[in-house]
């Protein structure tokens, strides 16, 4: 258990074996599942618990600190915040969590957590520990309907739950090191978890910014007892600007959608563009995702496979819609032997945004002079997308 300020303390777990989050994005680091102890005069409260796996040495290190929980504060309903609720329950019987309708629904059907055991607040609602007061804001979409903050009056702290977090344990210390390291853990983070709600992110940024907490304690990643830095990332990722960024998601089979990644990604860097191939059959997805956080255009690149695209190059489409990056444009070039359908298969998928759609470059076989020129034709196109 470490200290954070007086009668507040840290009593997380690291998990730096943890290797993919969400079965979807790997952790080059693992993550933190972070719980907080706010020690009243008359009550003490644990602001959410750990992931299901790490519960035994959870309630071991709240037993060795003396810890005796009245309340168990469910800011979020997904078991990598509430998968101890039920041994701490067992543990102290005569606690109840406090929490929302929506998490309270969650934690019933999926954790078994009996109705009986959980209070019910309301946005706005406060609850006094005694010198200590707990006040609830509701804040749905960060990343799940159910998602709340909790603020700690009298310190001025706030623990926004997922939002705001990072998979990052470099180092054992719980304050945030504001290196570069930092930024890229909490930018794939944001990729990943955030993005989707890109609009949500932005207004409780700018929430935040105007509550003007001294510190912001995540429930993955550091604490930042200078919140400013997190949020103005936050500013930066949320808004509507993008950079001179192109992302090409590609899969070439022998060589000839390659060709043609290679050419366009020539004729848009002359332009002062920067662009980033990833190969789909060997993807770092969460680097993908990351760099979709800035991309102006989206490049779909892929042969024909049965007369579909490939399906590894498929990867990206169903990412980018699922993501919903910023993107301003995006395009399909590729080959083929006997035929099939390539850009309308991509054009069914992306639905969850609405970037314009580029021209279409498919050649059969190798391209010739005429497919460079509708190449030279599609980096005019990224361009003057991107600058729009």
């Amino acid at each position: 258990m470490q200290k954070i300020i007086d009668n507040v303390y840290y009593v997380g777990s690291y998990d730096k074996e943890r290797k993919i989050f969400d079965e979807l994005m790997p952790l080059s680091e693992g993550t933190t599942y972070n719980s907080y102890v706010v020690k009243g005069s008359d009550k003490t409260a644990i602001i959410e618990t750990v992931y299901f796996k790490k519960a035994q040495e959870y309630l071991k290190r709240l037993i060795d600190n003396n810890i005796k929980v009245d309340y168990i504060i469910a800011n979020h309903g997904e078991q990598d915040h509430t998968g101890a609720i039920g041994v701490v329950l067992d543990k102290f019987p005569d606690a109840c969590v406090v929490t929302n309708k929506k998490v309270a629904s969650n934690i019933e059907s999926m954790l078994n957590i009996p109705g009986e055991k959980i209070k019910i607040i309301e946005d706005g609602e406060d609850l006094p520990l005694g010198g200590k007061t707990l006040r609830f804001k509701f804040a749905p979409f960060v990343h799940w309907p159910d998602t709340m903050f909790t603020y700690l009056v009298e310190d001025n702290i706030l623990f926004t739950c997922d939002f705001l977090g990072a998979h990052n344990t470099t180092t054992e210390n719980i304050f945030a090191d504001y290196s570069q390291n930092l930024i890229n853990c909490a930018k794939k983070y944001y990729a990943e978890i955030m993005m989707p709600f890109r609009k949500f992110a932005s207004q409780y940024t700018n929430y935040v910014y105007e509550l003007n907490p001294k510190m912001v304690l995540p429930s993955h990643g550091p604490i930042y007892d200078n919140p400013k830095f997190i949020l103005d990332l936050y500013k930066e990722w949320t808004d509507d600007e993008t950079k001179k960024l192109v992302v090409v998601p590609y899969v070439s089979m022998y060589g000839s959608t390659k060709i043609m990644v290679d050419y366009l990604k020539g004729k848009v860097e002359k332009e002062g563009f920067e662009v980033k191939e990833y190969d789909m059959v060997n993807v770092d997805t969460c680097q993908f995702a990351c760099d979709l956080v800035d991309a102006c255009s989206c490049i779909f690149a892929s042969p024909m496979v049965l007369a579909a695209p490939h399906p590894f190059a498929l990867i990206g489409a169903v990412l980018v819609n699922t993501l919903r990056p910023k993107i301003k444009s995006y395009g399909v070039i590729g080959s083929y032997g006997w035929g099939g359908v390539l850009a309308g298969t991509y054009d069914k998928l992306i639905t969850t945004i609405k970037p314009d759609k580029l021209g279409e470059v498919i050649v059969k076989g190798l391209p010739q002079n005429a497919d460079y020129k509708k190449l030279d034709d599609m980096a005019c196109q990224i361009i003057a997308s991107c600058k729009n």
